[in-house]
């Protein structure tokens, strides 16, 4: 018996680093939808909320919250997300974001200290995987 594979889909989100690093800002196969790594930079490519570790992890939850609906789903479907941070001293801040979006939902979570990334005016990047409560789209 062959098994149907279901059908990916790439979305984009129009960054024009996603063609030169080879990536999208989600992938869909089936209901499952894994966001990538999202930071504070808007579609212009300026930072959002400066130094405010608090506004930047706001910017990443409302870029993830953009993808997943273009991918068909919400921010209720998320299951995980992954948070990395160039300064672990201000956990609360991101918690405080991460729950504002998060709360009621309560996605598994984890959130580590990196050395840096990839532009240094970036304090916190997020990632997030959901489960669709449907598999079309």
């Amino acid at each position: 018996m062959t098994k149907k594979v279901s059908e990916r889909t790439n979305i984009r989100s129009g960054s024009p680093w996603e063609p030169v690093a080879g990536y999208s800002r989600a992938v869909r196969l089936g209901n499952v939808i894994a966001v990538s790594g999202t930071t504070a930079v808007s579609s212009s490519g300026e930072v959002v909320g400066g130094q405010d570790i608090y506004l930047q992890s706001r910017q990443c939850l409302e870029t993830i919250r953009v993808a997943l609906e273009k991918a068909g789903a919400g921010l209720e479907d998320v299951v995980r997300t992954r948070i990395y941070t160039t300064d672990i001293s201000q956990w609360e801040a991101i918690a405080r974001a991460h729950k504002e979006v998060f709360g009621a939902i309560a996605p598994a979570t984890s959130m580590v200290e990196v050395r840096r990334l990839i532009n240094a005016a970036l304090l916190v990047e997020i990632e997030a995987d959901a489960i669709a409560s449907d598999s079309g789209h």
